[in-house]
């Protein structure tokens, strides 16, 4: 009886521990290279409250949407918002978008190099003639406004010399020296402990992007994509979102 009531022990304390293994799922995530910090941040802490995994895959939202209109399987993506929209009108993803956060477009130098004056479209044309090289991630929403902006500005062809389309960060490139002046994200130059951000664009020239949440209509895990979708954008991850960079939709 004794041996029974150790074997029913064992047994009681091993199905919960079974039944948890069997309930956990992993999420497949694409999320634009804005919210990179952020998901880096947040995921872990998703994944002690809750025991599912979260697998995440970073890339331009353009080179996202890509991979998800050629077949590429995902639960969530985190892009921006037109391109969100455009993906539920294919019937790529659920209809239900959720608001995640409003970024901006700032300028980034290199760490202790002297800081150009971008307070006004006057003085951030200037900083930019001025400079030795400038640069800006091809891909993405801020490199295609950055081409119609340097037209708008009427700087295009003088900037042609000593332009850089970066296949890499712009943080990284203005740490190593590759370009003087970086222009991205403000979310994509603060992990850079190597680079420094200037500011913001003034706000007559400044683009503000908006990110959306969606799960895939072919999710594997459309439950905890859910529940992922709303741990991020809980009150409790605002901080979170502030800290790297971006003002939560809440």
């Amino acid at each position: 009886m004794k041996t029974q009531s150790v074997i029913a022990a064992i047994a009681g304390l091993a199905l919960p521990m079974l039944a948890a293994q069997v309930q956990a799922a992993e999420i497949k995530v694409l999320a634009s290279t804005a919210v990179k910090t952020t998901v880096e941040e947040l995921a872990p802490q998703f994944e002690k409250a809750t025991g599912n995994k979260v697998d995440v895959s970073f890339a331009p939202a353009s080179v996202l949407k890509e991979k998800i209109d050629q077949g590429t399987a995902f639960d969530v993506t985190i892009l921006t918002t037109p391109i969100i929209d455009g993906l539920a009108g294919a019937g790529k993803i659920d209809m239900a978008r959720t608001a995640i956060a409003h970024s901006g477009i700032g300028v980034a130098i290199k760490k202790g190099a002297a800081k150009p004056d971008i307070g006004t479209s006057e003085a951030f044309k200037q900083a930019l003639l001025k400079a030795n090289s400038v640069g800006y991630t091809a891909g993405g929403a801020t490199g295609a406004y950055l081409k119609t902006l340097f037209d708008k500005l009427g700087i295009a062809e003088a900037l042609k010399p000593k332009l850089k389309l970066l296949q890499g960060g712009v943080g990284e490139a203005v740490t190593t020296g590759e370009i003087e002046i970086g222009m991205t994200q403000i979310s994509e130059i603060l992990p850079y402990t190597g680079a420094e951000l200037v500011g913001p664009f003034p706000k007559e020239i400044q683009l503000t992007t908006s990110f959306a949440a969606a799960v895939g209509t072919n999710a594997r895990q459309p439950e905890a994509a859910n529940a992922l979708i709303k741990f991020l954008t809980a009150p409790s991850a605002a901080p979170v979102f502030k800290a790297k960079g971006l003002d939560p939709a809440g």
